[in-house]
Formats: C-alpha cells, structure tokens, sequence
C-alpha cells in the first residue's frame, strides 16, 4: 500500500498542470563577457559558475559509512524523479498557457501522464519509504514547492488534506521542506557531488 501511496502521489505532483508555476529569472541563464584593454592587449573578463569544495568523508565507525553509501544509493535512485518533476511541471505550465479551453487542458494533462505512466511506473513500484521521503524533500529542492502545496495547486486543498492525512499514515510527511543548510546538508552536498559526475 505505501508503494502505491508514493506513485501516486508522484503522479500527482509529475503529470498535473498548475496554473501558478515558479517562473524562472531569465537574467540567470544568461552570461556577459566584458572584456578591457590593459597595455594594448585586450582581456576578456568572464563569470564563472559557483563551485562547492566538500572535505571528504570521515566516518566514526563502518556503520556510519554504511549510512552514508546507502544514502547515496538512495539519492541516486531519486534525484533523477525530482529533477524529471521540476522540468516537466516547467514544460507542462508554460505549454497551459498556449492552450485556449479546460477541455485542451485537460486532454493534455491526460496525454502527458498517460506517457509518463507507461515509462516511469515500473520503476516507482520500487522504492521504498527511505527513497519515498527523499524524493518529497527532492521535488521542494527542484520546484521551490512542497508536495503538499502542489497537491493543493494542482488538486485543490480537500486532495491536498486527504493525501497528506494518507501520507502521515505511512510515515510520510507532504509538508516537508527542503533545507540545504540545516537538516538537509549532508544531502545537498550529495545532490552537488552527483550533478557535477564526482560520485
């Protein structure tokens, strides 16, 4: 049962569409190169992308670097679902704005999880409740909403109360927020590492 809650639930967050998508600053994406002349010569100045440095692990004991490879185990396994939920509910509201009445809408919404469940759905009947918590925490880190709020958006509240009363029954919480800085810090230089190919 708590296999089929979290398919479900991803289901939700991945294949709806919501009007009130986080747009994204344009501003970022893009890069000036200025360059001066110094001595004759021309020097072109750039901006490089931030880099994070994380020390390497030391573990107090192997069962500590037992948890630790299992949660990267477990990220790997996810973070490619939260990433996928961030980029499809992107496509999916900015393709809602093009379409003219709830009935496009809605067709839409129906081809996008139809194609989505035939290619995803094995996979998410494998995750277990570690990796289940994980992904909640992941789709807030990848959309800047937390499940809860997007089951609300995309559902209305009455869904978003039923799914996280559901959610709390086995072991979940909707509402979980995603915290680079404190609870959560051990796993954003995990996400880092991943993204940048170092484990």
């Amino acid at each position: 049962m708590s296999k089929q809650f979290v398919i479900t639930i991803l289901f939700i967050i991945l294949f709806e569409v919501s009007s009130f998508g986080q747009a994204k600053n344009d501003s970022l994406n893009k890069i000036r190169v200025p360059a001066i002349i110094e001595n004759g010569d021309t020097l072109i100045l750039g901006y490089l992308d931030d880099i994070n440095i994380y020390s390497k692990p030391v573990f107090q004991s192997r069962g500590d670097e037992r948890r630790y490879w299992r949660l990267v185990y477990n990220l790997k396994k996810v973070y490619p679902y939260a990433k996928l939920a961030g980029i499809k509910l992107k496509e999916m509201n900015e393709h809602f704005l093009t379409l003219k009445n709830e009935k496009e809408k809605k067709d839409y919404t129906k081809q996008v999880e139809d194609d989505i469940r035939r290619q995803f759905e094995a996979d998410l009947k494998d995750l277990n409740t570690t990796q289940g918590l994980l992904l909640i925490k992941l789709i807030d880190r990848e959309t800047g909403k937390t499940s809860y709020s997007l089951v609300k958006e995309l559902r209305g509240g009455l869904s978003a109360v039923f799914w996280q009363t559901l959610a709390r029954i086995f072991g979940y919480n909707l509402k979980t927020k995603y915290d680079p800085l404190g609870d959560d810090k051990l796993i954003e230089q995990l996400v880092v590492a991943i993204d940048q190919g170092l484990i």
